[in-house]
């Protein structure tokens, strides 16, 4: 059976829509894990201004930077 474009058309941004919710549902999780590796390596044991002045060094930095003296 033939569908019309209009069919199409719905049946398009309904995936659209699903595509989308799938999305945001990732990204929920992706959070949940990055806040549950913060909170493995017992950063959130740190008071919150040392760990918004240890967040801003890490601002100022870099991320790579910081990995490369982590590393050295």
């Amino acid at each position: 059976m033939a569908r019309t474009l209009e069919q199409e058309r719905q049946a398009l941004e309904e995936e659209e829509r699903r595509l989308a919710d799938k999305r945001k549902l990732l990204v929920k999780r992706e959070r949940e894990e990055a806040i549950k590796a913060v909170e493995k390596a017992g950063l959130l044991k740190l008071g919150s201004k040392r760990l918004e002045e240890l967040t801003g060094r890490i601002e100022t930095l870099g991320i790579e930077e910081v990995e490369k003296r982590l590393a050295a």
